[in-house]
């Protein structure tokens, strides 16, 4: 038996209208000091004043969110006891603002104890408005958290069913602000939930066909949202491709790129949408990983499992050459010695392994296999075990 779970999503041009229309009397809206400064928080605390809702904000949220900033956002709520949380920004202000809500509700949980295993009764207090800025993390479909723990040097992959936000508003506008750099990291991002949630093996027929064509759209239009970010419809186009995306990992489960990614991002604090290294590790399993199935919808040769896979992977190198990402992670990390990747080798493989979404990799890893596959990715190599 399995669940399919989805907000109401409310997408397109003036998405944000809707807002004008919820019922309430106050909300507490979980951003960052970026979405302040660009005046998004007073479009939104506009709409939601023509509902008849008081907003009070924190903004405090920062880039991998720690627990040590929900607990703050959530004694906030506990004092203010919004009927609504919104949550406005990035995949970092998502997922703080569901986490936040959590704790609202179930004060008696610390973060790190979340968990998709435990009944949390939500909605007794408040209902949750996700809205994203940028095109990538799909985190406003999403029950997905992940925070970092600052003392261990680590990011916590958790949630709950429960925490899906009632109502996603997909609405462009604010992605049409994102620079180049963002742009292509985010959409990355979004490729890699989608091949992943097509690939892990917790995929299922729900989920696949979100997954194909959140892929085949952003093929299709990241390259023109990165070189014109004024093309409307390539905007358009990457805000759905992000939230389609993440209902369909999310109804399945991300993988192995996932885990490694989280890891590499909480100690080097970089983007974790590459996946390469992994769909290669994968198809040289000797199990099918699916990966034909996306490159027949994306018109790459895939007379079988390894040349679709293969073909995959060199469609992903040219995407993230034409978007100028980088193709390793020393490139990704120029000042990065060797020496001192080498030195935290552990501390990633030992992140990893903890990381709940590698448990639906195609192939199992063994600790060897995480260590080398980090080692390849770092230098660029492909992958030959």
């Amino acid at each position: 038996m399995w669940y399919f779970r989805s907000p109401e999503i409310v997408f397109g041009e003036d998405a944000l209208d809707h807002l004008c229309h919820i019922e309430g009397t106050r909300a507490l809206m979980v951003t960052d000091e970026v979405m302040s400064r660009l005046g998004f928080v007073e479009i939104v605390k506009a709409k939601l004043a023509e509902a008849g809702l008081e907003c009070t904000v924190f903004d405090q949220v920062e880039p991998e969110p720690s627990l040590q900033t929900v607990r703050r956002g959530a004694a906030l709520m506990l004092e203010q006891k919004p009927d609504w949380i919104v949550g406005l920004g990035g995949g970092s202000a998502l997922d703080a603002a569901k986490a936040m809500w959590i704790l609202y509700e179930r004060p008696d949980l610390a973060p790190e104890e979340i968990n998709p295993l435990d009944d949390l009764g939500l909605r007794q207090k408040a209902r949750m408005v996700a809205i994203p800025t940028t095109s990538g993390t799909g985190s406003e479909t999403t029950w997905a958290v992940v925070l970092t723990d600052t003392e261990e040097g680590r990011k916590i992959s958790t949630g709950a069913p429960e925490c899906t936000p009632d109502i996603a508003i997909v609405d462009p506008v604010f992605a049409a602000q994102m620079p180049p750099r963002l742009t292509a990291d985010t959409g990355l991002d979004a490729l890699t939930h989608a091949v992943e949630g097509y690939t892990s093996t917790w995929h299922n027929d729900f989920s696949d066909g979100l997954c194909l064509k959140a892929a085949q759209m952003i093929f299709s239009y990241l390259p023109r949202a990165y070189a014109n970010g004024d093309d409307a419809e390539a905007r358009e186009k990457m805000h759905n491709a992000a939230a389609l995306a993440g209902l369909g990992f999310i109804n399945s489960l991300a993988a192995a790129a996932h885990a490694l990614g989280h890891s590499l991002g909480a100690v080097f604090h970089v983007p974790h949408g590459r996946l390469p290294y992994t769909i290669q590790f994968n198809a040289r399993g000797g199990q099918p990983t699916r990966c034909a199935d996306i490159a027949r919808f994306l018109s790459l040769p895939a007379a079988d499992d390894q040349q679709g896979a293969a073909s995959l992977v060199s469609a992903i190198r040219d995407l993230e050459r034409k978007v100028e990402g980088p193709l390793s992670i020393r490139e990704a990390l120029p000042d990065v010695t060797p020496d001192e990747f080498a030195a935290r080798l552990d501390k990633l493989v030992d992140n990893a392994e903890m990381d709940a979404t590698i448990v639906a990799s195609a192939r199992d890893l063994s600790t060897y296999d995480t260590r080398r596959l980090f080692e390849y990715a770092y230098e660029g190599k492909d992958i030959d075990f």
